[in-house]
Formats: C-alpha cells, sequence, structure tokens
C-alpha cells in the first residue's frame, strides 16, 4: 500500500484558509453591506466571524483527532456512526453548499465581467454566461488533476492580500488617516436586524477555515498545525475585512452609487481612489480571487462526493479514481453539473430583475443564491456543534490535540448563532434550498443507499504467489510489488483456470513489461447471510484452483486470491482498481450476464471476454473485422503486437445483403502494420455476425471482435452484433475474444454517436451492396 505523505506545514495552511476566505465574499459584499448600514458593516462582518470562530473551533478538536480528509462529514460520520440518514443529510447539505458557494463566486465573477471587461457589443449574452464557462473550465482542470501547490498558493494569497492593501491604502492616502477615521465614526447605521442580516450575508466570506480541516490529511502535525491555522487566518481576514470596509466608507463615490453598482461597487470605488489603474488592479484581483476560491470549493465538494459514494450514501462512481489522473473524476463532474445549474437557475432563469416568471414574483438573483448556499453550511455547521457535545460524552477517553474550552456551553452558543443566522438570511435562498434539501433526503430514502466498501468484500485467501519452480515465493511477490504488466482474471469454476491462465499469459506478453496473471476467485455471499457461512466454501475453491494450475509452468509471475463479496462485480472492479490492473480476461456470461455487463462497462481497465472454448492455442490464427468503431480501433495495437509475435491475421470484410455504407478496410489495414502478410477477405452474407463466424470457422483460429461498454443504444436500435455472433459461433465451435476498451467521457461519447452515424447513413445510402463495406459493430 502507498503511504499518504504529509507534505503541507503552517504557512501553506495559513495560506489555505486565508486564500479561501479572500473571494467573491469580501468583494461582492462590501458594497452592499456599506450601502445598507454603512460603518456598521464592521459589526456585521466581525459578528460573522465570531460566529463562524466557534464553529471553527469545533473544526479544530475534531481535526486534531481525526487528521484525515473530509471535513464536517467525516467528523459527523465518525461521530454518528449508526444514524446514516442524518450523516447523509451533512453530507449532501456540505456538498449543496460547496457548489452553492462556487455557483456565488462564479455569478458574481460574471457580474465584474459584464460590468468592466466584456465590450458593449456582447452584452446580449445572457447573465451567468462567463460564470458557466469557467465552472466547465475548473471543473475539467480538476477532474485531470490540475491543482495548486503549496507554494504556487503562497504567492496567490499573498497577490490577493497585496491587491486589498492597496485597496486600503488607496482610500487613507486619499482621505488621510486622521479624516478617513472620522468619517468611518460618523457613518455608522441600521438597526440591530439590519446588522444581523448583513452578517448572515457576510458568513459565506469565512466558512473558508473548512479548507484547511478538509485538507487536514496533508497537513504535517495537523493536531498540532490546523487549530493555529484556523485560528490565525480567521483573525488576519477580520482584521483585513474591517480595514476594506473603513476603506469602502471613505470613497468619494456617492452611497446611492455604491448601492446601484452593488456587487460591483468596489471596482467603481478603487477608481476613485487609485485611477483607471487602481480599478484595473482590483478588477484583476478580484476576479482572480473568485476563481482560485471556486477551484479550491470544487475540490472541497469532489472529495465530500467522493467520501460520500465510498460509504454508499452516493452513488458507488462518485468514489471512483480516474487511472489516469488519480482524481474522482465521476465526482468532480457532479459537482460541476451542480455548479453549472445553480448558476442557470438563480441568474439566467429566474434573476432578480425580470426573467421567466417575473409576474409571479419568483425571481430570485445573487442575493438568493447567496442565502442557498449560506443555508447549506449553516446546517452543517450546527450539527458539527451538536456533534462536539456528543463525541466528548461518547469518547471521554480518545485524546485530543486540541480541547475547545467550555464544552457544552459554547458549541450550544454556536448552534444557536447559526440558527439566527439562518433566520436572517434571505426567505427566497431559505425556502430554495429547504425544498432542494427535502427532494434529495426523500430520493435518498426512495433509493436507500449502498453498503460500504468495507461491508461488500472480504479477503478469504489473501492475494499469494502460486508455486513456480523458476522462481521460490519471495521473488514472486518482489515481482508483483515492483510492478509489471497485471492480467487480472477471474475465474468462477476452477477446472477451467488452467486454460485461462495460459491465455491471460499469452496477452500479456504482448507487453514491454514483466508479465503477472493474477487469479481472483469470488464465491457470493446471498443477502441475510452470514459471510462465516461461506467462508470454507470460499477456501475449498481457491484451493481447487490452486491445485489445478499446479506448478507454474506459464512463463508469468502467477498470483491466486479467493474473497467473499455480496456483489460479484463489484469485487472484480475494486481488484482491479486496488491492483492498478492493466487488462481483465473473464468469460462470456453462461450465467449472471449482469455481472459481465457491469464489468464491461465501469472495469479500469480494458477487458477481454473469451467464451468457454478460446485457449491460448487459438492465438495462433487471429481474425477481425474489417473496420468500424473506437472499440475496434482500440483492439488493432493488440493484434498488431500478436501478428508480429508470429500469429496469421486475417482481415474478414462483410458486405451484408441490404447493402449500407460501410468502411472500407483500409483503415484496419494500416494499424496492422509490421506484419508480413494479413489475408484479406471480402465476403457476402446475410449479416455482418454470419459472415464474420463463417468465415473464422473456415479460417480456424480465434475471431476477436470490439464491444461497446455502453450498448443500451446500440441494443435498443440495432441488436448487439457481439452477442450475435457469441451465439452463432457457440454452434460453429468458433473461439470468440470479445474486447471493450477503456473510455473516457470522449470515449463514451463517440461510441455513442458512432452506430447513431452508420445507421442513418446506412439508411440514407442505398445505391447497392459496396465493394468495401466492413462489419456494423463498434
Amino acid at each position: 500500500m502507498v503511504e499518504h505523505t504529509r507534505t503541507l506545514d503552517f504557512k501553506i495552511a495559513f495560506a489555505i484558509g486565508l486564500g479561501t476566505m479572500i473571494a467573491a465574499g469580501i468583494f461582492s459584499l462590501s458594497g452592499t453591506a456599506v450601502a445598507a448600514i454603512g460603518s456598521s458593516a464592521v459589526i456585521a462582518f466581525v459578528i460573522a466571524a465570531v460566529i463562524a470562530g466557534v464553529t471553527a473551533a469545533a473544526y479544530s478538536e475534531f481535526a486534531s483527532v481525526y487528521s484525515e480528509n473530509g471535513g464536517g462529514y467525516l467528523f459527523c460520520s465518525r461521530t454518528f456512526e449508526d444514524r446514516d440518514l442524518l450523516t447523509y443529510s451533512i453530507g449532501m447539505s456540505l456538498f449543496l453548499g460547496y457548489t452553492g458557494t462556487t455557483a456565488f463566486y462564479l455569478a458574481t465573477m460574471d457580474e465584474w465581467v459584464v460590468r468592466f471587461l466584456l465590450p458593449e457589443s456582447l452584452h446580449f449574452l445572457p447573465h451567468g454566461t462567463a460564470g458557466v464557462a469557467t465552472a466547465l473550465l475548473l471543473g475539467t482542470l480538476n477532474a485531470r488533476g490540475t491543482e495548486e501547490s503549496g507554494s504556487f498558493q503562497l504567492i496567490v494569497t499573498g497577490a490577493k492580500v497585496a491587491v486589498l492593501m492597496a485597496f486600503i491604502g488607496g482610500a487613507f492616502a486619499f482621505r488621510g488617516p486622521s479624516v478617513a477615521v472620522g468619517k468611518f465614526a460618523a457613518n455608522f447605521g441600521g438597526g440591530p436586524v439590519d446588522i444581523l442580516t448583513i452578517s448572515a450575508l457576510a458568513f459565506i466570506t469565512f466558512f473558508g477555515f473548512s479548507a484547511i480541516a478538509a485538507s487536514a490529511g496533508e497537513i504535517i502535525e495537523p493536531k498540532r498545525t490546523v487549530p493555529r491555522a484556523i485560528a490565525a487566518s480567521m483573525l488576519t481576514v477580520t482584521v483585513l475585512y474591517a480595514f476594506v470596509i473603513i476603506a469602502m466608507v471613505n470613497s468619494p463615490v456617492p452611497a446611492e452609487i455604491i448601492a446601484q453598482e452593488g456587487e460591483t461597487a468596489m471596482g467603481r470605488v478603487a477608481a476613485s481612489f487609485l485611477g483607471s489603474i487602481g480599478e484595473s488592479l482590483i478588477v484583476a484581483g478580484a476576479i482572480f480571487s473568485m476563481v482560485s476560491a471556486s477551484n479550491a470549493s470544487i475540490l472541497a465538494a469532489s472529495s465530500i462526493g467522493s467520501l460520500m459514494g465510498t460509504r454508499g450514501q452516493a452513488p458507488r462512481r462518485f468514489s471512483r479514481i480516474h487511472p489516469d489522473y488519480a482524481t474522482p473524476s465521476w465526482s468532480v463532474a457532479t459537482a460541476t453539473a451542480t455548479i453549472v445549474a445553480l448558476i442557470v437557475f438563480f441568474i439566467a432563469l429566474f434573476p432578480a430583475e425580470g426573467g421567466l416568471l417575473a409576474g409571479l414574483g419568483l425571481n430570485l438573483g445573487l442575493n438568493a443564491l447567496t442565502g442557498f448556499a449560506t443555508l447549506n453550511l449553516l446546517m452543517p455547521l450546527a450539527v458539527v456543534n451538536v456533534a462536539l457535545i456528543y463525541s466528548r460524552r461518547r469518547f471521554p477517553d480518545i485524546t485530543r490535540g486540541f480541547r475547545v474550552p467550555g464544552v457544552p456551553v459554547v458549541p450550544v452558543v454556536g448552534v444557536l448563532a447559526n440558527l439566527g443566522l439562518i433566520y436572517n438570511l434571505p426567505p427566497k435562498g431559505v425556502v430554495t434550498g429547504l425544498v432542494l434539501t427535502g427532494a434529495m433526503v426523500v430520493a435518498y430514502l426512495a433509493w436507500g443507499g449502498a453498503p460500504e466498501t468495507e461491508d461488500l468484500l472480504r479477503e478469504v485467501v489473501p492475494e499469494t504467489p502460486a508455486p513456480s519452480a523458476a522462481a521460490g515465493e519471495r521473488e514472486a511477490e518482489a515481482a508483483a510489488e515492483a510492478g509489471g504488466f497485471r492480467v487480472l482474471v477471474p475465474i468462477a469454476r476452477p477446472d477451467r483456470a488452467a486454460r485461462y491462465v495460459e491465455l491471460a499469459a499469452a496477452l500479456a506478453r504482448v507487453s514491454d513489461e514483466d508479465p503477472i496473471v493474477h487469479v481472483l476467485n469470488v464465491t457470493q455471499v446471498p443477502d441475510q447471510t452470514p459471510w462465516e457461512s461461506v467462508q470454507d466454501t470460499a477456501k475449498a475453491r481457491t484451493e481447487r484452483i490452486r491445485s489445478e494450475l499446479g506448478e507454474n509452468g506459464y512463463g508469468v509471475d502467477l498470483l491466486i486470491e479467493g474473497h467473499t463479496c455480496r456483489d460479484v462485480a463489484f469485487d472484480i472492479l475494486q481488484t482491479a482498481r486496488d491492483d492498478d490492473a492493466d487488462l481483465i480476461l473473464m468469460g462470456y456470461p453462461e450465467r449472471h450476464q449482469d455481472v459481465t455487463e457491469t464489468v464491461e462497462r465501469e472495469a479500469p481497465c480494458d477487458v477481454f471476454f473469451a467464451d468457454k472454448t478460446t485457449s491460448a492455442d487459438d492465438l495462433d490464427v487471429i481474425n477481425i473485422g474489417a473496420g468500424g468503431g473506437p472499440h475496434h480501433q482500440a483492439v488493432l495495437p493488440l493484434v498488431n503486437a500478436l501478428g508480429q509475435l508470429g500469429s496469421d491475421l486475417h482481415l474478414i470484410n462483410v458486405s451484408t445483403e441490404d447493402g449500407g455504407a460501410n468502411e472500407a478496410p483500409g483503415t484496419t489495414l494500416d494499424a496492422l502494420e509490421g506484419v508480413e502478410k494479413t489475408q484479406v477477405h471480402n465476403v457476402r452474407a446475410g449479416t455482418v455476425a454470419d459472415g464474420l463466424v463463417e468465415t473464422a470457422a473456415e479460417n480456424g483460429g480465434v475471431l476477436v471482435i470490439g464491444a461497446s461498454r455502453d450498448r443500451w443504444l446500440r441494443q435498443a436500435l440495432f441488436g448487439s452484433t457481439p452477442d450475435e455472433v457469441i451465439a452463432l459461433a457457440a454452434e460453429r465451435d468458433v473461439p470468440v475474444l470479445v474486447y471493450a476498451s477503456q473510455t473516457g467521457v470522449s470515449g463514451q461519447l463517440s461510441e455513442r454517436l458512432f452506430p447513431v452515424a452508420r445507421y442513418l447513413r446506412k439508411r440514407l445510402s442505398r445505391s447497392g451492396p459496396k465493394q468495401g463495406s466492413s462489419p456494423d459493430w463498434n
């Protein structure tokens, strides 16, 4: 197992919190706050900071106990282990809070872009366009593993602070220190309700402290560093924000203009202090800050989604780590889609003024979006305070690197303060948040969740080397640990183990790396059946496989493992991910087709399916169709490599009786380079499957075909050629290998569009059979 390395020290942790808090909140809410209550905005921001500080203290204590990534969802999950619905609600609310916060940042950025950067000729674009485009860009970057390094975070944060210091310095230079203080002292306004309302909106600016706790798994000495970094960053930001408010109050821009400018008022005020250069500096700093903080929030939301997927409280796909980029790509994609949906809903469809249903009073806008995001942050933070009280009572002896003083009084104050802020949030944002939260809870209850990863799989016989005449167990283990081309071979029937291992070894030899064949036997545990009742059966089946394989004379490093699992497909997929398999080889289904289809669709690597007659000897002669589809193209390099190793290659070009616009075989021939001779067979048959199987039966050897991983569209519109080939080949005793290559989002899109395009071409082209036609499969 690869150990996680902690690399972030105090200054980096401090920069994470500071950089996340200096974002859209101060750049957009400062103008709104000063226009509403003048100098009292400082009081509102301090109140928000104090309330956030209470929960930040609870985060600090939990982070000193659970020094892992995950933040509030992790803390509540560890504290309320048996409260499934509660922990789901916390995770879901935090996910919506992070995505809502990001939508707020990017929608605010959109306002700055429209106000200061977008040419007048492009003002016809819907509001939110720039925010949506940036969300998609950041989502793509996060999915591909692009993230800020510690050093870059320091530079980014330093630049943000420098921009705000320039703004503050410009105000004091413009007015003079004594005049600036006097003007600030004379402009307090608003009553308690007004101040609390601004505090509720300003709370979102201080939630960045959670980013430090969420990164606890990366921080050096987290039990000591996390509390210090949280306290230091919150204190620094509060002081900095207070001076920004003082600068805003001292603006020569009239209050009514500040109110009219709203979210972009700070740019207008900067121009009055520092001229056009100052305005450009603030605009650049504001947009950069919002994008940077959005990136951090997308990462936090995707981490929550990934952890929920692992616990079975979100679709299992959320927990999947992309094999190339090592990111939770499904979770990142879902977070990005949610952010886009929120921007479109609050800003484009139902803006503060106008919109689709303006006549019915359904206007939301940026203010309501702020309320939505803050609600979904305050609710779980209140629960975190309750969790602290419960944790102290449930785990009195657990070591705590930091202890919040005054428990339970301080957490109770935190809960009440959070509820008070919720009461003062914009009603439309609160209602929207509660409706969506209720809908998500109902959906979860209807779904029922999924078991945690640990509840599905048990290692009965751990991965161990098979006996080898060429090398001892230590050498085999060392080879496996060093890495190589690993083929995972799930074996259901022990009597077929030797044939599949020989076939896997033959396929693995095309790689330049040392081949490793990993044999896995999974014994399914029926629902409501104790794990122990099938443990002996699983051990016996694994030992029988070991016996069937005998001495390791296969020329590869051979590992054998036995599991019990309630979900066989999940076990195969999880083993492939954990062991970084390069290829899966398994039998085509005689029963339990759902297992095969799940592995085909979700495997983190390429997959070969062999029927029960296919053996390594059949690879001496390889039959392959003439072309068509992404998966056909993907298998050609392997076929070419086998041809270079001595296999005879036969290219079968089928034209069907109903004609059609199929591809010529030239593309496939071009891919089979370095092979002395490839025989081309031009045949005519009733169906593509008939032509392939009949010709392969005459040639001998194995028929290799590519299959789309996501065949629902193929089956719905055209039927599945691989399934037809398998059925016909069984009747003619023709060995078949079905290949499904690994696909990302773009690959899945192309494989779905390909059959549609081909179908349309065949329907539009009725001029008769084409001599260069090719099989209709992907």
